[in-house]
């Protein structure tokens, strides 16, 4: 099990409490639930402005009727675990862990229930922000031999003004900035070139972009392997592109690969073939503050 699953698991344990919400999505384009929601929190219970300004707002609905439609509606409706994925497999980890000492099970026990907070994708205040790497500590590592290698399976632009490159490459697909210290470039992937991934993953996945960045920019031109990707000390992942420019330029970071944000849709395809999107693959915002609202189990 995934030492970052165990930590979850053990915490729980320890608190017997769910103090920050596994994030899930479900789509209804009739939008059945927001006219009670929107009415609940009308009279909120408590309300908080997080550190960025975002109001937080609780209300609650008692009306055994409203819940008993909220719990209609969704029943059968797929959900798609968009943050929070180790606080789920932590809960479920958890779970088991108690069912095998609990010779009298009944399945209604406060550790088979999990906190979540549900967005509908069909809503329009659901931002998703891209997540940039930023490569480091690459041994004989050179601007010069790192661009002649990406113009084997790229298109290459060089910008004069970095500061210009996020915006340049928006909804573009299999596109990217990239930032080293003294140039910066936006590369865009050959079309005839994706067929050559050779990664055992549907469709879906290798045309992600993030796919892309992974497979033909970090391993096969830096040459950090897929399976050592997720642990290794050479990829930083930084979510505010100021913060890749300054740090690429103060040596910090070796080069930044900047990408785009996904798309609901991306996110739907991927889950539909039963898989999962890269790690960091977005932030998906606003997010709920951690410990406004507690799950005791």
């Amino acid at each position: 099990m995934p030492e970052f699953v165990n930590v979850q698991r053990d915490l729980i344990a320890e608190t017997r409490l769910n103090v920050t919400p596994t994030h899930g999505l479900y789509t209804d384009a009739f939008f059945a639930l927001e006219p009670d929601m929107d009415e609940g929190i009308n009279h909120p219970i408590c309300e908080a402005e997080d550190s960025q300004g975002v109001r937080n707002v609780l209300g609650v609905i008692n009306d055994e009727s409203i819940i008993a439609r909220f719990v209609e509606t969704l029943k059968d409706m797929q959900v798609i675990l968009a943050d929070g994925h180790h606080r789920y497999a932590g809960s479920l980890a958890y779970m088991q862990q108690k069912m095998i000492k609990n010779p009298a099970h009944t399945g209604q026990e406060g550790y088979n229930y999990h906190l979540i907070w549900l967005t509908n994708t069909e809503a329009d205040d659901l931002r998703f922000y891209p997540i940039h790497r930023l490569i480091k500590k690459l041994n004989n590592f050179g601007e010069a031999a790192t661009v002649k290698k990406l113009e084997k399976y790229f298109q290459i632009k060089p910008v004069t003004d970095a500061s210009r490159i996020k915006d340049v490459i928006i909804d573009k697909e299999w596109t990217f900035g990239i930032l080293f210290k003294e140039n910066a470039y936006i590369v865009q992937l050959k079309p005839e070139t994706l067929p050559t991934i050779k990664w055992d993953f549907p469709d879906e996945i290798k045309k992600l972009n993030l796919t892309v960045a992974h497979y033909f920019i970090i391993q096969e031109i830096l040459g950090i392997p897929e399976k050592i990707q997720n642990r290794s000390p050479c990829i930083e992942y930084e979510r505010n592109f100021t913060d890749c420019v300054s740090k690429v330029i103060r040596e910090k970071a070796q080069m930044a690969i900047i990408t785009n944000e996904i798309s609901i849709e991306d996110v739907k395809r991927v889950s539909s073939c039963g898989c999962t999107m890269p790690k960091k693959s977005t932030l998906f915002y606003p997010k709920v503050i951690c410990g406004f609202l507690y799950c005791s189990l």
